[in-house]
């Protein structure tokens, strides 16, 4: 079998630069096979539309190199699930972030399947943990299209490395003054509490970053691509009323709130008196507490935000949605200003997360699914949107909450964005 270095390929499907590539793959060499790639005539044009045929994309997980070559492999040759049976420009583009939950993604998979109009959807899964059950949950997929992309900077393949957790850097707790005793790897960089970098912790905020990137400036399928991207994780909810609420909010937007630059089709406030504000919408400045869940964002937006890539990975807050709300109002000059659903069509059934890993029960959440939905019945698919409240958009900055303190995230995380 021929094989070939993966140079400019990679360069073009990471989107990072050459140094960055020197840092991280200077102990691997990573060969592609031209049948991995696919050659030219695989590739199929409908309208605006570029996609892969042949084969659905195979992993291997018999090794770290193996699986490795399989997340390149994936993500160059982006073959679309069901694309023959669901041709045609996608009405709604779902970004889904898969870490490790099997059972919540069954769940949130079960929601979408019952939505309105799914057959519309093109959905998209970037997953950060790469398993053969969670590959066979996705790959289940029958009711419309979808592509996986991977996260090729996972600490699952890095394990003994940058940027998953390399044994020569420092203890999280240790001081500066005994780490640059001990001349541990980062040493001169702790965050802004004194802390140095936990890989498991980061790697959220570099998921996130390099999705959003990759999503408008990498997916074939979505070249030409205009309206907005709702970004979801595998612990939502969508009610069945999803699609027809966002084509509202789109008509809404066009007349009443033209300046609104993103969508929040979900909040935190569960399905609470949702009857009462099924058709109810308010714009506000956006808030990481109240506005991080079912958030669609436009491709002018996702440019502002990428003009303060530098702003964004290096300011010292793990939490990506903390970060973006720094940006808005101080990076980005004029804060962004955001229309709500205030009756959330997401809703959040994860009991577990980055900071608790025990005593999860995905079986109360369904449970607790099934009986809130009852409740929805009477308010879903509204005819028309009414304005509730129109608040102050301003920045509102916090306290950065740290963990991002080492340059070498820095570093990775701002190369995401070039060419």
């Amino acid at each position: 079998m021929r094989f070939r270095l993966l140079k400019k390929n990679l360069l073009a499907l990471l989107g990072v630069s050459c140094v960055v590539v020197t840092l991280l793959f200077s102990t691997r060499v990573f060969l592609i096979s031209d049948d991995d790639i696919g050659e030219p005539n695989d590739i199929v044009v409908q309208g605006n539309q570029v996609m892969h045929s042949g084969d659905m994309q195979k992993f291997s997980f018999g090794s770290l190199p193996e699986l490795t070559q399989s997340v390149y492999s994936a993500n160059y040759k982006q073959h679309v699930h069901n694309a023959d049976k669901f041709p045609g420009e996608p009405r709604l583009v779902l970004v889904v972030q898969v870490h490790d939950r099997p059972e919540y993604l069954r769940l949130f998979i079960q929601s979408l399947e019952k939505a309105a109009e799914v057959h519309s959807f093109f959905l998209i899964f970037s997953h950060d943990y790469f398993s053969e059950e969670i590959n066979a949950i996705v790959q289940g997929i029958t009711f419309c299209r979808v592509l996986q992309i991977y996260f090729p900077f996972s600490t699952q393949l890095y394990p003994n490395e940058f940027p998953g957790k390399d044994p020569r850097d420092c203890p999280r707790d240790t001081s500066k003054d005994n780490a640059l005793k001990t001349r541990c790897l980062n040493a001169e960089h702790p965050d802004s509490y004194g802390h140095y970098r936990e890989a498991f912790i980061t790697q959220t905020k570099h998921h996130w970053w390099w999705k959003l990137h990759f999503v408008w400036e990498r997916v074939q399928a979505l070249q030409g691509y205009s309206s907005f991207v709702i970004f979801l994780e595998e612990d939502n909810y969508l009610l069945p009323d999803f699609f027809h609420f966002y084509k509202s909010m789109i008509e809404f937007r066009k007349s009443k709130c033209p300046d609104c630059d993103m969508l929040a089709l979900g909040n935190l406030n569960g399905l609470a008196d949702f009857t009462t504000l099924s058709n109810k919408v308010l714009t506000t400045g956006w808030m990481s507490t109240k506005h991080n869940i079912g958030m669609g964002i436009s491709r002018e937006v996702y440019y502002k935000l990428m003009g303060c890539s530098n702003e964004f990975c290096t300011y010292d807050d793990y939490n990506w949605d903390w970060t973006l709300q720094h940006l808005s109002g101080a990076c980005i000059s004029k804060p962004l200003k955001v229309l709500v659903a205030q009756g959330s069509r997401v809703l959040h059934t994860g009991d577990c997360g980055l900071h608790q890993k025990k005593n999860c029960r995905p079986e109360w959440a369904t449970q607790k699914v099934e009986e809130s939905l009852q409740a929805t019945k009477d308010g879903l698919f509204p005819p028309s949107l009414v304005l509730n409240g129109a608040l102050a958009v301003e920045h509102r900055e916090h306290m950065k909450n740290g963990g991002w303190g080492d340059v070498r995230d820095h570093i990775l995380c701002n190369n995401y964005a070039k060419l």
